[in-house]
């Protein structure tokens, strides 16, 4: 699991700065996993990277409970 000071919930939903971190955020947002935003796009869009949750027109979240399975078994794993 990610030790940083954005430390990834029990349950619930992450968003795309979550996981991919936002260095340019007031304050800046730490990754989850080292990945860029159209990488991890483009595994999700191919099925190597779990489906989006869609919670609304501008709002995409993933289960926390799958990010996390990703962050302790690697990228590679997923």
């Amino acid at each position: 699991m990610a030790t940083n000071s954005n430390p990834l919930p029990e349950s619930g939903l992450v968003r795309i700065d979550q996981i991919c971190g936002n260095l340019k955020a007031d304050p800046p947002i730490p990754p989850i996993l080292p990945i860029c935003k159209s990488s991890w796009w483009n595994g999700v869009r191919s099925g190597k990277y779990p489906a989006p949750i869609k919670l609304g027109p501008r709002t995409t979240c993933w289960r926390a409970e799958d990010i996390r399975r990703i962050a302790e078994h690697g990228l590679e794993a997923a």
